[in-house]
């Protein structure tokens, strides 16, 4: 059980393969759906670049009451007067040339785009490390209680032995004093690792974003433990295979062309632009005369007074205030920027690759000594155990044969998930984990 809650805790239990989470993880990690909502932002920013190549079009009605006086010609008289107009427009501008700045934008926003989608893929490697991550280590913890659970287990057997012979003389009552401390101890250590299981799985449990409230057994991948064989690899080879595959180096080497393009954007500041609009008006007026008659709205507004136009426009920077300047600047640093950031991307790279690579072959090491105490612990054990039977060895020889073969066994069980794991950190920091999780 995941959590211990006083009420409303289900008595089902889910099972959950490590594939299934990472497949939750994916479909519902409130990070991943948040970096999944940014991309949308980067195909707004395509469209809007995009936009800008098309003419625009624009709509606009007013109306309008004058109250004054005038002078009036026939009776040499200044009169009060109110006149009411109305009028509409409609007006479109296509831009003809930009100096290539709306080319340079659009190939920025594209670029852009493409360098979040490099990121949101990696996102989604970071969050099948982590899954895989805990995964293993709530197996681990898993292993680790029923190592502990058989010691528990050893030890009040050895209690009940010490016990009856302690009854019929063979044993010194101090014997007994020393044997119920040490089952005291194994069941300490029984409370500690299924505290330490229960831990795993809370972490577990928020990064799937599961109920917590439900039940879950999380089941043991099918991991051969006592047949590993180390894969054999090339330092050179991983790390030319992680400055390939990794998705931050492509989203770095895009964010550098982009950064060229803004400053193609920035530079199209010092060019002249041109463009042509157009437009059709029309309006209304309540004093308006036609041949000295008035005239309706309806003749007003859609015949008589209709006009139109037609024009191109070149403007011709020859000042801005240094705004231009200090755009392209801008833009150069911006460029500088993202080309360190791509040398210093490749750097942790490597060190990532040289470090997982190191660890993967001191772990290697560690297997196999590991393996070769435990077999040690195990024969010392069996034999401590037969001369204790005998009466020929004390028991705190065989305690001590009974604790170094229970460190023994669980030294071995965290160096086999930890090498294991350490085939998937390779993996990762080459940047060819998948969702698709096998070992």
């Amino acid at each position: 059980m995941v959590l211990i809650l006083p009420q409303h805790v289900s008595s089902q239990t889910r099972q959950i393969t490590l594939n299934e989470a990472v497949d939750i993880a994916l479909e519902k990690n409130i990070d991943i759906l948040q970096a999944k909502n940014n991309l949308e932002r980067s195909d707004a920013a395509v469209r809007r670049a995009r936009g800008q190549f098309l003419p625009n079009l624009n709509a606009s009605m007013s109306a309008n009451r004058s109250v004054g006086r005038e002078f009036e010609q026939s009776t040499q008289t200044f009169g009060d007067f109110t006149q009411n107009t109305i009028s509409g427009e409609i007006t479109t501008n296509v831009p003809i040339f930009t100096g290539w700045q709306n080319i340079s934008n659009l190939r920025q926003a594209r670029l852009d785009r493409d360098a979040n989608l490099n990121d949101y893929q990696r996102f989604r490697e970071d969050m099948i490390f982590q899954t895989v991550s805990e995964f293993l280590n709530v197996i681990l913890n898993l292993e680790l209680l029923e190592v502990a659970k058989e010691n528990l287990e050893t030890t009040q057997k050895q209690l009940e032995q010490v016990d009856a012979q302690v009854e019929v003389g063979m044993r010194p009552i101090v014997d007994l004093f020393n044997q119920e401390s040490e089952v005291a101890n194994a069941e300490l250590q029984v409370i500690q690792s299924r505290s330490n299981l229960n831990t795993s799985k809370v972490r577990l449990v928020r990064i799937l974003q599961l109920d917590p409230l439900e039940e879950y057994e999380f089941v043991t991948p099918d991991v051969d433990t006592e047949n590993i064989i180390p894969g054999e690899f090339d330092l050179r080879e991983l790390l030319e295979a992680a400055v390939n595959n990794r998705r931050e180096v492509r989203s770095a080497e895009l964010q550098i062309e982009s950064a060229e393009h803004g400053l193609r954007a920035a530079r199209s500041g010092y060019w002249p632009t041109l463009s042509m609009g157009a437009n059709v008006r029309t309006a209304y007026g309540d004093q308006y005369r036609f041949f000295g008659e008035p005239a309706s709205f309806s003749d007003q507004f859609f015949d008589q007074r209709i006009g139109r136009g037609i024009g191109l426009s070149l403007s011709i920077p020859i000042f801005d205030r240094f705004q231009t300047r200090t755009n392209v600047v801008n833009s150069q640093i911006d460029l500088k920027n993202r080309r360190l950031d791509l040398e210093d991307q490749k750097s942790l790279i490597y060190q990532e690759v040289r470090q997982a690579y190191e660890d993967y072959i001191t772990l290697t090491q560690e297997l196999v000594a590991t393996d070769t105490a435990l077999r040690a612990a195990e024969k010392a054990f069996e034999t401590q155990q037969e001369r204790y039977n005998v009466g020929s060895t004390t028991l705190i020889e065989l305690t001590q044969a009974n604790n170094a073969f229970f460190d023994a066994t669980s030294r071995k069980i965290q160096t086999t998930y930890q090498f294991i794991f350490q085939e998937k950190i390779l993996d990762y920091y080459i940047g060819r984990i998948t969702e698709d999780v096998r070992f």
